[in-house]
């Protein structure tokens, strides 16, 4: 948020900040859930590193000769974004890792998550889940529907790049692949699946029930995705192939 300042001042613009700090339960649990199988699968698994995902990432690296993937952890991400720059270096991944560790066991991981969704970048001077849900779609965090909270759960990859409200086929991908896993885990109900990939509801049987959905697809991991290189916000870490346990509510 600092960084967007600045640099407005730099460029002689107003700075154009959106932030509206809400507490952890005026965040709409369908975004809370959303943003944990999108950015950070084994949250409540881990104490702040996910060696899995910093591996991958790193092989990623090696490879192409510069830091391109993700591989942060929510925790990490909160990290950067209190007290980090955007630079892509390995002395602040370092310093990242370690203020993690410090984070983990300094703070809750309810704290935690409220404090990542409060300070997230969802959009050109746009901060966290209030500020994102009034600037888009016109209505609060608590109050968020299905579609809404999983596009914008899907935009983190890049929110200066991708809008919510005019979403390219690659984010309707991650929609869907984040709406198919909720959906499988009992996070999602049939009826707001539907709703958040943009499909109809499903037409009565006979018998006057619902007819069978269609396959919300494979559990393809989320990390086969390159981070942007140019994202202002945070990049997704990708997906765990662990099963994460459902926030508290």
């Amino acid at each position: 948020m600092r960084a967007r300042e600045a640099e407005a001042r730099r460029l002689g613009a107003p700075s154009g900040i959106d932030f509206r700090f809400v507490p952890y339960d005026r965040i709409s649990a369908l975004l809370r859930r959303a943003v944990l199988v999108a950015e950070d699968d084994a949250f409540f698994q881990h104490g702040g590193l996910d060696w899995n995902e910093i591996g991958a990432s790193a092989r990623r690296d090696l490879e192409r000769r510069s830091f391109v993937r993700g591989g942060s952890t929510i925790t990490q991400q909160l990290a950067r974004n209190l007290y980090l720059g955007e630079e892509r270096t390995l002395t602040r991944k370092l310093k990242e890792i370690v203020l993690a560790l410090r984070i983990e066991r300094a703070v809750s991981k309810r704290r935690i998550l409220e404090l990542y969704l409060n300070l997230i970048e969802w959009g050109d001077g746009v901060y966290g889940a209030e500020a994102a849900a009034q600037h888009y779609f016109g209505t609060t965090a608590d109050a968020l529907s299905a579609r809404q909270a999983l596009l914008l759960a899907s935009v983190i990859i890049n929110p200066r790049r991708f809008s919510p409200l005019e979403p390219p086929p690659r984010i309707e991908r991650r929609v869907r692949t984040i709406a198919g896993r909720m959906l499988r885990r009992g996070q999602l109900s049939e009826a707001e699946y539907r709703l958040a990939v943009g499909e109809p509801a499903p037409a009565l049987e006979a018998g006057g029930g619902p007819a069978e959905p269609e396959s919300a697809g494979a559990e393809t991991p989320l990390g086969t995705e390159e981070a942007d290189t140019d994202t202002a916000g945070v990049a997704a870490p990708g997906d765990s192939v662990r099963q994460a346990p459902a926030p508290p509510e």
